[in-house]
């Protein structure tokens, strides 16, 4: 499955003024990288892939579309997916793509 090129426009509107974005094809997905650190991805598995503080990857699972990032089978702490259903309006888009542009802006840039 190809990722959802109307979320990834989403996802440059509400990023347009952000400085050092970069865009990158990972994960089937297209990932937004602030400073070199991901931030957000349209996820090729549909629906957004969230970088978040790990501490918070707990909390964040209770909120309604989210679930645990798995890679091969093990849950990544600090990686959230939200399903498409969560993502359909701005009014549901824009905190997740805040809150992962800010944990990846917290983070030393990589260069």
């Amino acid at each position: 499955m190809a990722y959802d090129e109307d979320l990834a426009d989403r996802i440059r509107e509400l990023i347009a003024g952000e400085p050092d974005v970069t865009e990158k094809k990972m994960f089937g997905g297209l990932a937004f990288l602030v400073g070199g650190n991901m931030s957000v991805a349209a996820s090729g598995q549909g629906g957004l892939m969230v970088r978040v503080e790990p501490e918070d990857t707990d909390a964040l699972v209770s909120k309604p579309h989210a679930q645990p990032f798995e890679m091969r089978g093990r849950a990544m702490q600090g990686w959230l997916r939200v399903e498409a259903e969560g993502v359909r309006t701005k009014r549901q888009l824009e905190p997740w793509v805040g809150r992962g542009v800010a944990y990846a802006r917290s983070l030393p840039p990589k260069r």
